[in-house]
């Protein structure tokens, strides 16, 4: 038994291990008689045995070995686990140590508060059995698996003195976000930020399968590692004595290698990438569970997954080997008469903020600084005339995210993300105050690259999306640019991250962190090149379906729009923001001010662009840049087609605003949209994505019945821009046609505009199939007051 641990040491983590896992037995099955003073009747086990087994033993005794190592080292260490319902152990693990008992003071560190901590699991409007926005000392929402590494390397940017240990599921590792998380390392600047440890553990089972990694040759495993830049260490055992003093040495080895790594970069002032070691380790499938049940083996196999005695109510057999399982962690030696852990064994645990459960980096919010912002109104575009200039607003935005970048270089705080397409988005002016992270080799023709730049790219959305996750749970800012149609990559984690902080808002101790803040470009009505696999503007779709009090979405017309609503988003806290802008030049339509005023309100009537005061005879609405480009083109048209027509031009920045107040906190209230949208009058409604979420957001209005929204039809193609409006119904003269055939003051015109719809519609398809852009009367055209 030779090792690093004495007798003495050996014993009290044998024993804080068993703890540990005495508790998540207790909490999958038991309601009452927490500490087994009498024999276990039915009566003492929950109705629904629910949770997960199988991962936890090899969790929790990653948790108690860590343990020792920041008490011996005094390190900042924080513990994510990528096995989703691992959260018995974890629970276990922060109620041994005292700081679930901190956060939730019901939960007594003695009888009645380990009845509690039983009986809460799995229980109606108790806790989840995955690690969740509950469990204090997680930032990783155990519901759904791949993202463990990626939010563990986000983490661990610009926070040069933090050590993430990182519990890789072998299930987990089968995923593709996961698959791809391991080349993070080339991410990881030595100097400026902290160390990741991933611990994949190999327990060779999932629900019902075995897994991957687990039954190829070692050989090859070790290949693998070593060809995504890992120096990987092997463990392996189920002897509980052998494996404790194997898994004391080998985190000293890990530890000292890790801090070695750092002093030697950090020394020599060199962010080469180095040779990170990892850790490899293969334990039982529900290790110290029976190992057989009805003549079928259990330990170290699938069945030990989730609830390896499912028949405890109906079999006294299961009722028996549960008891028999729960006193094999011998708990009157673990706690004493009253049910409090034993002094001596919890001592051993780690003190104050050195506890995993209680690193403030696992509760991002109190460590969370404001940006410092530049006064965005100094980027704005200066305006005489409506549509007078035409820029690309997100080459604008740009250079304002250049000096949101500058301002806050010293405070480490602020990234940026995305796949490859900053500069595609027209956003390179960011490359001025910082470069591209990049710690993998360089050739000459690279351009932008840096070992300390602050500008995240990969061609990977999950990567970014997990980084910046990461990013923004342990305190920092970040942002994120994207293709439209590609953002979809990540639709399940932004799920996951939004009932995140839904969840967390209901926690009165989890303090906000900054938004998650998107921006959508190369979007659907730009993808001339491209064409219809790069069209599909549904994430707003996805966006909108979340909670009220959780989401944003902006849609911005022009540059100085673009300015005022990103300078919004990144002063926002909780929210995952939405903004979708064009990145080719367009018509800036609002100067500063009236810019400034109109996103204040989310919503207004552009009165320089209406006929007048009074009632209209047609409500023009517009939600998008393309959308209100062909809009105001409409208005035009219609100036020719009917001249006496009144015509009310609304812009909507904030989509939210379309809703009730009673849904929305954003929405307007009936009076205030009746007096926008009138009683009565038609709507015809350019909306930039599918038309059936304008519906959706305005069903309970009373003139919901006259809106007529122009959208995304899923038509598209290799195409100009206006002929993508075209095949889409939404282009200038369907809308002006729209207008005349739902107006009943124009209705005698209908017949006339009918035949000039058809004849332009003629000459336009004419027109770009022999030339390959747009008719000139289209492609230049402006706005000019009536």
């Amino acid at each position: 038994m030779s090792g690093p641990l004495s007798e003495e040491e050996l014993g009290k983590i044998d024993a804080y291990w068993r703890a540990a896992n005495y508790l998540s037995v207790g909490q999958i099955y038991l309601k009452n008689n927490p500490l087994l003073e009498r024999p276990l009747t039915l009566e003492d086990i929950k109705p629904r045995l629910l949770g997960h087994f199988g991962t936890t033993p090899g969790l929790n005794f990653i948790y108690v070995h860590l343990n020792r190592i920041i008490r011996l080292h005094q390190a900042n260490m924080m513990y994510l686990i990528g096995p989703g319902h691992g959260a018995p152990g974890i629970i276990a693990n922060t109620f041994l140590e005292g700081s679930y008992t901190e956060t939730y003071p019901n939960i007594e560190r003695n009888a009645d508060g380990l009845k509690r901590l039983f009986r809460q699991f799995s229980w109606p409007y108790g806790v989840p059995s995955h690690d969740a926005p509950e469990v204090p000392g997680s930032i990783s929402e155990g519901g759904e698996l791949g993202y463990s590494l990626l939010h563990a390397y986000g983490a661990a940017f610009d926070n040069p003195g933090l050590i993430v240990a990182c519990v890789v599921g072998d299930g987990e590792a089968e995923t593709g976000p996961l698959a791809a998380s391991w080349h993070s390392n080339k991410f990881l600047n030595p100097i400026t930020d902290g160390a990741v440890l991933p611990i994949l553990h190999l327990n060779g089972y999932k629900i019902a399968n075995p897994t991957l990694l687990a039954r190829i040759d070692p050989d090859e495993l070790d290949a693998l590692f070593r060809g995504y830049g890992y120096r990987p260490y092997f463990l392996e055992g189920d002897d509980p004595r052998t494996m404790h003093q194997q898994m004391a040495a080998v985190l000293d080895t890990l530890y000292a290698e890790i801090r070695a790594l750092q002093h030697q970069a950090r020394e020599q002032k060199d962010p080469s990438r180095p040779r990170w070691p990892m850790l490899i380790l293969k334990t039982p499938k529900g290790w110290t569970c029976p190992r057989t049940v009805d003549g079928k083996p259990v330990e170290g196999t699938w069945r030990a997954h989730q609830v390896p005695l499912s028949e405890v109510h109906s079999n006294p057999e299961h009722l028996r080997l549960l008891e028999e399982w729960l006193r094999s962690y011998r708990p009157q030696e673990l706690f004493d008469a009253h049910g409090t852990f034993r002094e001596a064994l919890a001592d051993i645990a780690p003190k104050g903020r050195l506890r995993m459960g209680a690193n403030l980096h696992a509760n991002g919010g109190k460590l969370l600084v404001p940006l410092v912002l530049p006064n965005f109104r100094d980027y704005a575009v200066p305006l005489d005339v409506p549509g007078s200039v035409q820029l690309s607003a997100t080459q604008v935005l740009g250079g304002y995210l250049r000096d949101v970048m500058r301002k806050n270089l010293g405070a480490n705080n602020f990234r940026m993300f995305a796949p490859d397409e900053n500069a595609s988005n027209r956003l390179q002016a960011v490359y001025e105050a910082s470069g591209k992270r990049w710690n993998a080799r360089y050739e000459d023709v690279d351009e932008s690259l840096s070992t300390e730049g602050r500008v995240m790219e990969v061609l990977s959305e999950h990567l970014c999306q997990g980084w910046l996750e990461g990013y923004l749970l342990t305190g920092r800012h970040g942002f994120f640019s994207c293709y439209e149609a590609f953002i979809h990559l990540i639709d399940s984690m932004f799920n996951q991250h939004a009932k995140w902080i839904k969840s967390a808002k209901e926690l009165p101790w989890r303090a906000p962190i900054a938004s998650l803040n998107y921006l959508l470009s190369s979007h659907v009505w730009r993808q001339d090149h491209n064409g219809f696999s790069h069209q599909d503007p549904g994430f707003i779709d996805h966006v909108a379906n979340k909670k009220a009090d959780t989401v944003r979405i902006y849609l911005p017309p022009d540059a100085n729009t673009l300015l005022s609503v990103t300078d919004h988003c990144l002063r926002s806290k909780n929210y995952v923001n939405l903004i979708i802008a064009g990145k080719q030049a367009a018509p800036v339509w609002l100067d500063r001010e009236s810019a400034v005023r109109h996103c204040a309100a989310g919503i207004g009537t552009w009165d320089w662009a209406s006929h007048g005061e009074g009632e209209p005879d047609v409500v023009m609405a517009c939600a998008g840049d393309v959308p209100t480009l062909e809009t105001l083109a409409a208005v035009t048209v219609l100036r020719e087609w009917a001249p006496e027509l009144k015509v009310r031009v609304i812009n909507v920045v904030d989509l939210f605003t379309l809703e009730t107040v009673g849904e929305h906190p954003h929405g307007l209230n009936h009076e205030d949209f009746n007096r926008l949208f009138t009683l009565d009058k038609p709507v015809i409604f350019a909306f930039h994505g599918y038309p059936t979420i304008v519906h959706k957001l305005t069903y309970k209005r009373v003139n919901h019945g006259n809106i007529h929204v122009h959208g995304y039809k899923e038509e598209g193609t290799t195409t100009t821009p206006f002929d993508m409006t075209v095949l889409n119904d939404m282009d200038r003269y369907t809308l002006a046609l729209d207008a005349i055939r739902q107006a009943p003051a124009a209705r005698h015109r209908l017949d006339a505009a009918e035949q000039r719809y058809s004849e332009v519609s003629q000459r336009h398809k004419l027109y770009v199939s022999e030339h390959g852009e747009d008719m000139p009367e289209v492609k230049g055209w402006k706005w000019t007051a009536r």
